[in-house]
């Protein structure tokens, strides 16, 4: 068993911490909106969106870990599908909700989605347990699929 490397940890952990809490910062003045707005069937309450996405975003961050600090050949292109997926997650947020155009954000979200399948297949070939810790967030990324579809066609 490898020894943990906490400084390495940490800052895994903070990377996607610190871009979903600078999305949050983001569209947080468009809240207000988004809860008057019509909203499919089994959409969770505000409040819980953040508990969520923090419990997904230190997975993340340890499921990152486990890959860069492996030596496998595949390293550098899952942690640059990783970097990506972070990219497109960062973005979908003010498509969603400051923008509010909610089409182009599902599209959006399915391209995220992809990307996530892609890096969690690379991130198996390197370390199964990276990509065990990555299926609650491809589980939570469908039901937000769901969500942000009920949404597009109920308020289009």
């Amino acid at each position: 068993m490898k020894k943990i490397n906490f400084k390495i940890l940490a800052v895994c952990i903070l990377i996607p911490l610190i871009l979903g809490t600078v999305s949050g910062i983001l569209t947080s003045s468009a809240m207000d909106r988004f809860e008057e707005i019509a909203k499919p069937p089994l959409s969770p309450p505000g409040f819980l969106f953040p508990i969520v996405w923090t419990l997904l975003y230190i997975l993340m961050g340890i499921s990152s870990y486990l890959v860069f600090v492996s030596t496998s050949e595949y390293r550098k292109e899952a942690l640059t599908l990783y970097g990506i997926q972070l990219v497109f997650n960062f973005i979908w947020p003010v498509i969603f909700f400051n923008f509010e155009k909610y089409l182009f954000a599902f599209i959006w979200l399915i391209a995220l989605l992809v990307l996530v399948i892609l890096m969690t297949l690379k991130f198996y070939k390197i370390d199964k347990k990276s990509a065990y810790l990555q299926i609650p967030y491809i589980l939570w990324l469908i039901f937000a699929g769901y969500l942000n579809l009920g949404v597009y066609l109920l308020n289009r």
